[in-house]
């Protein structure tokens, strides 16, 4: 009779962890192709703002690391692919529902549908503020609109909250909790989140939570 044993788990070695020089650099890489993606965008004369994680980090969340993302009004997501690449990006294809693409440098900048991010996409643009992000002013989700967006990415196979306490910290006078909780009421996994949030006084009372 054999016994089978569990293989050993290593530990990641030293040189596996990404050292404040990789971040700082990381960070301002992205930094570089917002700013550039923005200032495209900004003379093509057509609706848009940031999203995602640059948004968050515009709030006062962690810093972004990974890509930009932009919001486009319907009538504008195909024009604004055109003129990041007419920008020198270089457009790439997508499979993703509702998303162009494009390429500045090694990062990507997603352009998304309002109604990718929400549900709805009403009035999405319209609530977003302008701020500055780095060494640039742009138009950003508010705070309600990107804790919608989050919470609207969990799911029982992407169900992590550790990444999501530290933004809803950082956001949390900035969104309308019960506005939140209405729009994501039929997302087992958001109503969960929301209730650790009210457990651990982050969202204060959700009154009309349904």
């Amino acid at each position: 009779m054999t016994t089978e044993h569990p293989p050993r788990r290593c530990s990641p070695r030293a040189e596996e962890y990404p050292t404040v020089r990789i971040v700082a650099a990381r960070e301002a890489q992205l930094m570089r192709t917002l700013g550039r993606a923005v200032n495209i965008l900004s003379t093509a004369h057509g609706a848009f703002a940031v999203g995602g994680d640059c948004a968050v980090y515009a709030r006062g969340g962690p810093p972004a690391e990974h890509q930009v993302t932009i919001i486009a009004s319907d009538n504008h997501l195909t024009e604004a692919r055109t003129a990041l690449a007419a920008g020198g990006m270089r457009s790439i294809v997508s499979s993703r529902l509702g998303s162009r693409q494009v390429v500045g440098g090694d990062l990507r900048v997603i352009l998304l549908y309002p109604a990718s991010t929400t549900g709805t996409g009403e009035g999405l643009l319209e609530r977003a503020e302008t701020m500055r992000i780095g060494q640039i002013w742009a138009p950003v989700l508010s705070g309600t609109d990107l804790m919608i967006d989050k919470l609207r990415h969990l799911g029982s196979h992407r169900c992590d909250f550790v990444p999501m306490l530290p933004v809803a910290r950082a956001l949390r006078e900035q969104v309308d909790w019960p506005t939140v909780a209405g729009a994501t009421a039929d997302l087992p996994c958001a109503r969960a989140f929301l209730g650790l949030l009210d457990d651990l006084a982050v969202t204060g009372s959700l009154e009309g939570r349904p």
